[in-house]
């Protein structure tokens, strides 16, 4: 997959100033409803079968054909950002790439794709598969801008894309989220001062339990799940609830975190 939107390639030389400027225009490009090729019910995780019965959503042209999903994951090998992709299909891994790129800006919260973004568009360049939806690991439309890492990658592909984070950066949550939650609870983020380019209240993503210990001795924090380009809050939580299998990660970011430490572990070219 190349760029669709050149223009929003991330640019580590810019300052923060214009890097900032940058997440503006991908914020005011981003589509933050549903524009699927599939409809979420379709996806099955490993072992499962989709329904016969499926539901699509509205608009477009759809299939009932389980979708193919990728996962987007980066480790870091000194000051190189080793960036893996896994592609999957009815649970079932059809493709996995990787790429190796320099970092040139140390992490600036708010700023993560422009550390990451070469490594990541350079792996999607390797694809020979079109992903129907993509889920990274870090922020899409729960970031002071509206243009976290999900946002800029989506929007820059073109491609459906959800943000599953492991913290909150931004936004207000309508529960606390210190609580433990069963699995299945949805607690829906707000906007508010923090987010300046959204009004105060639009839900821009939701916390999300995709699973829980029974031991009251344990318990597992929920994921930060947002849309990031072509997609609503409310099915960006049903991707990452769709596509959970037992662990609290999703399967595509569950095993690009993984085949992400697979290549950080081969990487050993300091020239990348």
């Amino acid at each position: 997959m190349e760029p669709v939107h050149p223009e929003f390639v991330p640019d580590p030389s810019l300052s923060q100033t214009e890097m900032e400027a940058l997440q503006r225009n991908i914020a005011e490009a981003a589509r933050f409803d549903d524009d699927l090729g599939f409809s979420p019910d379709t996806m099955a995780r490993a072992g499962d079968t989709p329904d016969d019965d499926q539901t699509t959503l509205t608009g477009g042209d759809r299939t009932t054909a389980p979708p193919l999903v990728a996962g987007v994951d980066q480790a870091f090998v000194d000051d190189r950002a080793v960036s893996a992709i896994v592609v999957l299909r009815n649970g079932e891994v059809i493709e996995r790439v990787s790429a190796v790129k320099r970092t040139e800006i140390p992490y600036i919260p708010g700023l993560l794709s422009f550390r990451e973004g070469g490594a990541i568009l350079a792996a999607f360049a390797e694809l020979e598969t079109d992903p129907d939806v993509v889920l990274v690991d870090g922020s899409g439309r729960i970031h002071f801008r509206e243009a976290g890492l999900a946002t800029h990658i989506g929007v820059t592909l073109d491609v459906p894309a959800v943000g599953v984070a492991k913290s909150l950066l931004c936004g207000t949550p309508a529960q606390s989220l210190e609580e433990t939650y069963p699995e299945g609870t949805r607690i829906p983020i707000a906007a508010d001062d923090s987010v300046e380019t959204c009004p105060n209240g639009t839900v821009i993503g939701h916390a999300v339990q995709t699973r829980q210990y029974d031991s009251p001795n344990r318990y597992i924090n929920p994921l930060i799940v947002s849309p990031g380009h072509r997609v609503s809050a409310s099915t960006a939580a049903d991707l990452v609830e769709g596509t959970a299998d037992g662990y609290k990660l999703p399967e595509p970011t569950r095993l690009a975190d993984s085949y992400a430490d697979e290549a950080k572990a081969a990487s050993s070219d300091p020239s990348e």
